[in-house]
């Protein structure tokens, strides 16, 4: 390579004085699933708290990924596992005509017909070799869940502000005083006394310098289309997309982006920038294929691709505790959410409140699928559900610290697990005794 190409090392800039935005108790950073529970939870615990996400609505890939399935809120075998926000979410979105799931009379039914019926809708999934039941898994409208989420943080009063990207986790010893963003408007910091990682990607405790593990992945881009012809037909004869709570539109969950040559680093610009473009380009080509494969689909149309791609795991946590496989089925005393697992029946995971807490950083908290889990574990954690659940026990967390003067990893355990489950949470499983 000859001098000049490439990336030139580095550039020294000036130290500069950083305007304040706000100040608050709580500061949660990324608006989706788990940061919109997170804010909800501690505001409605009394704090003041700043919600800040980088895109111009809520629910990240819940809405703008389109991934548009809780999956999923029981254990596979009818006993529901997440309740709280998430449960509450479902129902607001229900009562709008925006989410459809199995009745709880059903929940655990292995009659072939109804799984066969729940699998056009995406809510039932694991290999050929499973018992498969009917599960607790919901479908909903993505512009439903994004205008149930923002009524939610308007009622709590939570400060909302979009289009803020975290940039630096601002440091005194081993506390944050708060994070640092970019805006059209410049940098701007945020101050508050702890700090909710919901960045999915973990932004924040990267940039405060905690130890977290990094994985590659296939990115996926989810599209929706309209104007089939006869769907039950073609769902009956196996097409790939799946039946949504809108008349006659369907979901594409995969839209063949695994034909990306290689896994991307989601960290990486230059390799979003690859899947963004690779992903679109095969999302196109893929419903014109479809398009020509039968009469039916002749006059579809396309409604939307995600605006988000489909990126399932990066940056993990490497916090007080590490959740780890051989836990599967293990109860904690400091547990704040129990989840399934989306393809496995009777799967079942305890979460427990370490595995939110930084090691190096006293009043930083993760939430969603950034927190402590190993990569097989990352498979049932990462779920939308799940990360409802670990965001309100963080933003409850966060509440309680501010409220006592002290940092989160100093909270009364037990006094918590009594306020989830007063705001509906599910912590009570019957694991068996060890």
């Amino acid at each position: 390579m000859s001098e000049g190409e490439g990336v030139p090392g580095t550039v020294h800039e000036s130290a500069r004085e950083t305007e304040i935005l706000a100040r608050c108790d709580v500061l949660v950073v990324g608006g989706g699933a788990a940061g919109s529970a997170a804010a909800i939870a501690a505001a409605r615990e009394g704090a003041r708290v700043v919600l800040a996400e980088r895109y111009g609505s809520l629910g990240g890939l819940a809405t703008g990924g389109l991934i548009a399935l809780l999956l999923t809120l029981d254990d596979g075998l009818g006993r529901p596992v997440i309740g709280g926000l998430c449960e509450e979410v479902t129902r607001r979105m229900r009562d709008r005509g925006g989410a459809f799931h199995p009745p709880r009379e059903e929940w655990g039914d292995d009659d072939v017909g109804k799984i066969e019926a729940y699998r056009r809708w995406g809510l039932v999934w694991g290999g050929g070799g499973a018992h498969h039941r009917v599960r607790y898994s919901v479908a909903y409208d993505p512009e439903v869940m994004r205008l149930v989420l923002a009524e939610m943080v308007q009622e709590a009063g939570v400060d909302l502000i979009f289009h803020l990207w975290g940039a630096d986790a601002l440091l005194d010893g081993d506390r944050l005083t708060g994070v640092a963003f970019q805006s059209k408007s410049g940098r701007r910091a945020v101050l508050a006394d702890v700090v909710i990682d919901a960045t999915g990607d973990g932004d924040v405790f990267a940039s405060a310098g905690c130890a977290f593990a990094h994985q590659r992945v296939h990115p996926w881009l989810w599209f929706r289309i309209g104007g089939v012809a006869d769907p039950e037909r073609v769902l009956e004869e196996g097409a790939p997309f799946f039946r949504t709570p809108n008349e006659g539109q369907m979901l594409l969950p995969w839209g063949s982006v695994a034909s990306l040559q290689r896994k991307i680093d989601a960290t990486d610009p230059r390799d979003l920038t690859l899947a963004e473009l690779e992903c679109r380009r095969l999302v196109m080509e893929e419903f014109e294929k479809l398009k020509g494969s039968r009469p039916e689909l002749s006059q579809a149309h396309l409604c939307n691709v995600a605006t988000q791609l489909g990126i399932t795991e990066s940056r993990r946590l490497e916090g007080r505790y590490v959740l780890r496989i051989e836990d599967r089925g293990r109860d904690f005393e400091d547990a704040i959410a129990i989840t399934g697992h989306w393809t496995k029946y009777g799967a079942v995971y305890a979460i427990p409140f370490r595995s939110l807490q930084a090691r190096e950083r006293s009043n930083l908290l993760a939430a969603g699928r950034d927190i402590s889990v190993d990569h097989p574990t990352h498979n049932a954690t990462k779920e939308i559900p799940p990360c409802f659940a670990t965001g309100e026990a963080a933003g409850i967390a966060a509440a309680m610290a501010c409220q006592a003067g002290v940092d989160p990893s100093r909270v009364d355990v037990a006094g918590l697990r009594d306020r989830l489950r007063a705001r509906g949470a599910l912590l009570d499983y019957p694991f068996a005794a060890d």
